[in-house]
């Protein structure tokens, strides 16, 4: 290689004088002068030739020559900018022979580059070599760190920092700030602020709006409060944060009361402001009042960006408002703001909910047009949209596309195929995850046994429930043991699900809403009264008594136990109510016949400013029905439609027919049924039947029991209830036309069964079992329990199970006397479970030892629940 040598006296042009096609050689002469070999590397560094200027750097190392620090320096910054960690490298390695002396500046600067260039265990090893530490070199260390999210990590360097004298200016606390608040240690976060004031920064208002920051994500609102007070300058940011506030803490109201204050002190909010608001109100499922805050901001001249609009939908979608968010997603389109991932995320989720499949295939070519096919919250969304539409094939293929699967693409998967019952396939990808590079975590395992239980597996899903630990080196945790309660109620194993429930907590673990929710339907009857007691007591030790949904079903669960006090007196003790809390509690009392109390309700409903929905009025119309108070039933009814824009629906309409049925209105019963636009079905005949017979309308009720056996041709019961009206006609079963129903075992057809419980034991009698040596003959044989008589002269005697006769008692006497002989006292409510409908021999029984023994008596029989209580029924003598 041909090198040009200068005398000593020779100067090298300057840059200005280099020719437009001058390329120099990397070698550098003996002879030169240091200014210009700097020169020259500049040179390099400017043209984007740091390669070349390294290599340079040999050369010059060789000859022992030095290059000043500026020249270094910007030598390291040419290495940030082109991301070249190798060349660093290089660089880092030369320092010690290319500078005169090291100087802390240099050092600060090379610790920058490894950090930037994505090596931060460098960045710490030159940090830990560094002589001298100043605030520069602290700076650059948690700065690296910030970058990198390590906010653990730049809360100990704080620490370190300051047990070096080193003590952070105004520009460094806002980021050690930051990491306080992103790791929530709000203890570092008022040590900093003693700090600042002791060292005169309580002024800087960078420091105070990094204050304002942490106190606001760490939840402490009285310490934001006083130092937002305390300020005395305030920008926008201070604004932002004190709102942000507000807004964790669940105080939207005071929140949006401080941005009309803003506007008053002359601070326009900006869009992170507005941006903050719509986030919280969408959070506290205030999505009106969030689409609202966004109109006023668009009104002030800030357009949406794409996370106001992301925001908007994905909190419809959370709050199951799923075509409201596919409208918003149309016009975020139309306003010409791209759609972020997240954005595209939120908006399949809510076409899965939907299972809009025809939508859902138009979002996943628009996600393939913008690019993030490749995306794994986008994938694993489609997984999920397909799983839920039934394809899963498409879902396979999108899920085998996902270039870095993670556990929630793995879980949604499976979680499909357990979704569509192919258990065999969600059991091969659950072993073939076990060997993939992503291990299942908890939810995988809960899917699994949730998949086993749908499929009616219980063995199998109780074996990997226990072999979860053992295998998979996972803890089971409330959802494990809540997928196994859930799968025992569904596969009708009640007592295997309490037993579950029990053991779970036994095992240390506290049941949250989900198991509450789950295990207290299977309480709902009469007979499992101290089990919701005992359910009761777990939700109070576990705090969940505030939970609206908990509480909510606790009033269902007690009134349909028998205890409509103890649901009245969860009710009143509701901070919060809802609808459902006020349709519950108005149910229960209709269901134990309290018409004048569910009445009351109604109206206090309409006090508190509640809107009735379509639960309130077959409720309220049905109490109308049990006070015969007609005429407001039927306004009732007129009112749903015109003035609350509800359609009736079949509900209602049988609520109207019993209305009508009560007050012996057979006749406009019946006009009713006929301009019905409603499909009829079961219940509503069913409802005229009951009407017919205690009003003794034998051609209208042959008529109910016709169509009754249209509807349900092979129901037993009901063709033996016409069977029996035709013989009071005086029409033979030989001459009837009816159909038949299928031929039964004749203990199906007739034999009912009734149950008790004493002393935490169920005891089950069925009819005919007087020979039980539970219930002894002298009892049976009592007035009181053997009394017959003439039915009301009105009524229609049919009965859903055969006379008695003297071979022969009906399960319910049997376990009334038994109730009586092994519970005294008076004080116990005898509670009772039937599944099919009380005769009224039974039924006057019940009322005459409710008043002779002055014991209250609940008997639920197939068609009401009846509160025996000093000689009186609450069914008012109608079921």
């Amino acid at each position: 290689m041909e090198s040009v040598i200068l005398s000593c006296k020779s100067i090298f042009p300057t840059i200005s004088e280099l020719p437009q096609n001058y390329h120099p050689k990397t070698k550098i002469p003996i002879n030169y002068e240091p200014r210009l070999t700097d020169t020259h590397l500049n040179y390099l560094c400017t043209n984007g030739r740091l390669s070349e200027a390294i290599t340079a750097l040999e050369s010059i190392s060789q000859y022992g020559y030095k290059v000043k620090p500026e020249t270094f320096s910007k030598l390291i910054e040419s290495c940030i900018n082109s991301k070249s960690l190798h060349l660093g490298r290089k660089l880092h390695k030369k320092m010690k022979f290319l500078l005169k002396k090291v100087d802390p500046f240099i050092e600060t600067k090379l610790l920058g580059m490894y950090s930037k260039c994505g090596s931060l265990q460098e960045a710490y090893q030159l940090f830990d070599e560094m002589r001298e530490r100043d605030l520069f070199a602290w700076s650059a260390m948690i700065g690296a760190c910030s970058r990198d999210s390590r906010w653990g990590e730049v809360v100990d360097l704080f620490y370190m920092m300051m047990e070096d004298g080193v003590v952070p200016d105004s520009f460094l606390f806002p980021k050690i700030l930051q990491a306080c608040g992103n790791c929530g240690d709000v203890e570092t976060g008022k040590l900093i602020h003693s700090i600042a004031i002791r060292y005169g920064m309580s002024s800087e208002i960078r420091v105070n709006n990094s204050l304002l920051a942490v106190y606001a994500k760490c939840g402490l609102l009285v310490c934001a409060k006083r130092l937002f007070e305390s300020m005395e300058k305030r920008d926008t940011v201070s604004w932002n944060s004190i709102i942000m506030a507000y807004c964790h803490k669940g105080e939207i109201v005071e929140a949006r009361r401080l941005l009309d204050v803003m506007h008053l002190e002359g601070v326009e909010p900006g869009l992170i402001t507005w941006n903050t608001l719509i986030a919280s109100y969408n959070q506290l499922g205030k999505c009106d009042e969030a689409l609202e805050v966004m109109k006023e901001m668009e009104g002030n001249g800030i357009m949406a960006d794409v996370f106001t609009w992301t925001c908007m939908i994905s909190g419809l979608a959370q709050h199951n408002r799923n075509s409201q968010a596919l409208e918003l997603f149309r016009e975020m389109s139309s306003s010409g703001v791209t759609p972020s991932e997240v954005t595209l995320t939120s908006i399949i989720s809510a076409c899965a909910s939907l299972k809009d499949l025809k939508k859902g295939r138009e979002l996943h070519s628009l996600v393939a047009k913008l690019g993030f096919d490749g995306e794994v919250i986008v994938g694993n969304a489609l997984v999920d949209l397909y799983s839920k539409c039934g394809k899963l094939e498409a879902a396979r293929l999108v899920f085998d596309m996902i270039p870095e699967k993670d556990v929630y693409s793995w879980n949604s998967m499976i979680g499909g195929y357990c979704q569509a019952g192919y258990f065999g396939k969600a059991h091969d990808l659950f072993m073939k995850m076990h060997d993939s590079e992503v291990s299942p975590n908890v939810i995988t395992w809960n899917v699994m046994i949730t998949g086993h239980m749908q499929n009616g597996d219980e063995d199998q899903a109780l074996d990997l429930f226990w072999r979860m630990e053992k295998d998979g080196s996972i803890e089971q945790d409330t959802a494990s043991w809540n997928a196994l309660i859930a799968g025992y109620l569904q596969n009708g194993q009640k007592d295997k699900a309490l037993g579950m429930f029990r053991k779970m907590q036994s095992f240390g673990f506290k049941p949250n809403a989900v198991t509450i929710l789950s295990i207290l339907p299977a309480c709902a009857n009469l007979i499992a009264a101290k089990k919701v007691k005992e359910i009761h007591c777990c939700v109070l030790r576990c705090n969940l008594e505030n939970e609206l949904s908990v509480a909510n079903s606790l009033i269902d669960t007690y009134s349909k136990s028998g205890g409509i006090k103890y649901s009245k007196a969860i009710f009143d003790g509701m901070s919060t109510k809802d609808i459902i809390s006020w349709n519950t509690v108005i149910a229960g009392y209709v269901l134990h016949g309290c018409s004048t109390e569910a009445i009351k309700l109604f109206h206090q409903m309409k006090e508190a400013g509640l809107k009735p929905n379509r639960g309130t009025f077959s409720s309220v119309i049905s109490s109308y029905g049990l006070a015969k108070m007609v005429d407001e039933g039927k306004s009732m009814f007129s009112s749903m439609s015109e003035e609350y824009r509800t359609v009736p629906g079949l509900e209602h309409c049988v609520a109207m027919v019993n209305l009508y049925g009560r007050s012996g209105k057979l006749e406009e019963a019946i006009e009713f049924i006929d301009n019905m636009t409603v499909e009829h079905d079961i219940s509503l005949w069913g409802a005229l039947l009951t009407a017919s017979r205690v009003h003794g309308n034998l051609t209208l009720a042959i008529h109910a029991g016709e169509q009754l056996l249209k509807l349900d041709s092979g129901n037993v019961v009901i063709y033996q209830l016409l069977l029996q009206l035709y013989a009071l006609r005086g029409i033979s079963e030989e001459s009837v036309t009816v159909l038949r129903p299928r031929k039964r075992n004749h203990c199906e057809e007739s034999l009912s069964w009734s149950w008790t419980e004493i002393n935490n034991v169920v005891h089950a009698f069925a009819s005919g079992q007087q020979s039980n040596s539970e219930v002894p003959d002298s009892w049976i044989k009592r007035k009181e329990v053997k009394m017959e008589g003439s039915s009301s002269c009105n009524r229609l005697c049919i009965r859903e199970e055969e006379k008695e006769d003297i071979s022969r008692v009906h399960s319910e006497k049997l376990a009334l006397s038994f109730a009586l002989i092994n519970n005294p006292q008076s004080s116990r409510v005898i509670r009772i479970v039937k599944n099919l409908r009380m005769c009224e021999d039974c039924h006057r029984t019940a009322k005459c030892i409710s008043q002779k023994y002055e014991r209250e008596i609940c008997i639920h029989d197939s068609k009401c629940l009846h509160h025996f209580k000093n000689g009186y029924c609450s069914c008012g003598n109608y079921w």
